[in-house]
Order: structure tokens, then C-alpha cells, then sequence
């Protein structure tokens, strides 16, 4: 999928680097595998992600801010899905084609030992279905405050994980219902 037109600086950030990538594999001939990786969460995660954030206010019975009015929805990735992805990745060496020809599936480049890999879930799930998960799994209700969106946020996040079945034969599946309460 195309990702010329970033929203934020942190997308834009998250480009640059693929492409200082892509020049260093082009100009060196380093393999190089770059993961874009799908609103991951679990254990262990950063305390500014949402299932931090949203743990934390509802067990302490504060608000949580839900933006966009919660009509929102994200392919969320736990993170046990993530790494397993990244295991089966690290073998599967990107090499320059000889002929330069590159099927339409991949995301191989035509003059580099350079590709780029989604790893996510492989759906969208509404933000609201992600937060009765949380409630269901901490059995209290959260109380909510509706913002509205954030700019340069995203209404939808959905990753084409069709490359990374191809390569390694994963699917990420955890459903959210099981990613939360674990």
C-alpha cells in the first residue's frame, strides 16, 4: 500500500527511515527487512499506549479519553503475534533480483536487497469492542470521555499481512478478547 501523503511527523519519521534504509541496502548491499508494525499490545508495553492508559483509568476509576467519539478502528497486534512474525522474518534473506523484475505481491525492491514487511492481526477491530474487552477482562466499567479526533490521527488502520504469510507461512491471530486478558 502506498504511503506517500503522512499525516503526522511520527509516520513521517517512520517513511524516512525506510528510505535511508533502502539507499544504505542499494549502496552497500545490505539486506535489509524493515517490519511495519500494527497498534501492538500486551505485557511489557509502553505506559502511553492505549491499553496502558485505558488499564490504568479504569482501575483507578478515572476517565480514559476516547478520541474520534470512539468510532475508530485499529488492527490490533499482540505483541506474542509480533515477535513470532519478526522469528520467522530474520531467515528470510532479501536478495536483489537479477533481472530487477518484482512480482506484484511483493514489496521487494527492484535495485536493493531491500523489502518491507506488515506484521498485524490482519483485521480492523472497533476501538469500542477493544475497550469492553479490557472491561470485561478487569470486570469494571470504564468511565468514558468522548473526544473528538486528534489531528493527524487515523480514522482506520488495517494491515495487508498477505507478504508476511507468503514468506513464512504466519498468520497472526490472536483475537482481542484473548491478547487483552493475557
Amino acid at each position: 500500500e502506498k504511503t506517500e501523503t503522512q499525516l503526522t511527523i511520527y509516520a513521517a519519521t517512520k517513511k524516512a527511515n525506510e528510505n535511508l534504509a533502502h539507499s544504505y541496502a542499494h549502496l552497500w548491499n545490505i539486506p535489509t527487512t524493515m517490519f511495519r508494525f500494527f497498534t501492538v499490545y500486551g505485557p511489557w508495553g509502553r505506559p502511553d499506549m492505549a491499553l496502558h492508559k485505558f488499564v490504568k483509568g479504569i482501575i483507578e476509576d478515572n476517565p480514559i479519553d476516547i478520541y474520534n467519539k470512539g468510532e475508530m478502528t485499529r488492527d490490533f497486534t499482540y505483541v506474542d503475534d509480533l515477535v513470532q512474525g519478526i522469528k520467522l522474518l530474520i531467515n528470510i534473506i532479501p536478495r536483489r533480483p537479477d533481472n530487477g523484475i518484482v512480482t506484484k505481491k511483493d514489496s521487494l525492491s527492484p535495485v536493493a536487497p531491500f523489502r518491507v514487511v506488515n506484521i498485524g492481526n490482519s483485521s480492523s477491530e472497533k476501538l469500542m469492542d477493544y475497550i469492553r474487552a479490557l472491561e470485561k477482562a478487569l470486570g469494571l466499567k470504564a468511565k468514558k470521555n468522548y473526544m473528538p479526533m486528534q489531528q493527524g490521527d487515523v480514522v482506520a488502520t488495517w494491515a495487508d499481512t498477505q507478504l508476511l504469510e507468503t514468506l513464512t507461512g504466519y498468520r497472526p491471530a490472536t483475537d482481542i478478547h484473548t491478547g487483552v486478558k493475557r
